[in-house]
């Protein structure tokens, strides 16, 4: 078997901020992330059409907000927010669970879904083994 480079921006860093959006339009935010957004409670999600650029806001609770829970009782465990309405009126691809980094602008946490990012593999994707392509994260490289 040849020898493939390892490319360790598809590999989530414990410190690193990450925002992955999976299939049914759950955003898994890492604690380095939420950590950037002052640990909000509730956030407004907005979106740059033209740019295609999904921007998570802090706010306080209201009609507009979607509330950010712990994904586990695990210090240091992602928190995930349930943002299917939002991302199918956006039309906003999540037929594969997809990986971003983050960045700040203006006080608002923003995933440019243009950008980099990485296709992750869990533990319950198809019943058949798929043989992962170059960039992929298979269920052997998570913890």
């Amino acid at each position: 078997m040849p020898f493939e480079l390892f490319d360790k921006r598809n590999a989530p860093l414990a410190k690193a901020p990450s925002i992955t959006i999976q299939k049914r339009g759950i955003f898994s935010i890492s604690k380095a992330a939420h950590k950037l957004i002052g640990e909000a409670a509730t956030v407004e999600l907005l979106f740059d059409k033209e740019s295609q650029v999904i921007a998570l806001r802090p706010s306080d609770p209201s009609p507009h907000a979607y509330a950010i829970r712990a994904q586990s009782e695990r210090v240091g465990a992602q928190v995930v927010l349930s943002a299917t309405a939002f991302t199918q009126y956006y039309d906003i691809d999540t037929t594969v669970t997809r990986r971003w980094e983050p960045y700040m602008d203006a006080g608002m946490l923003c995933i440019d879904l243009k950008g980099p990012s990485a296709i992750v593999r869990g533990n319950r994707a198809a019943k058949e083994p798929l043989e992962p392509s170059i960039g992929e994260i298979t269920p052997d490289d998570v913890d």
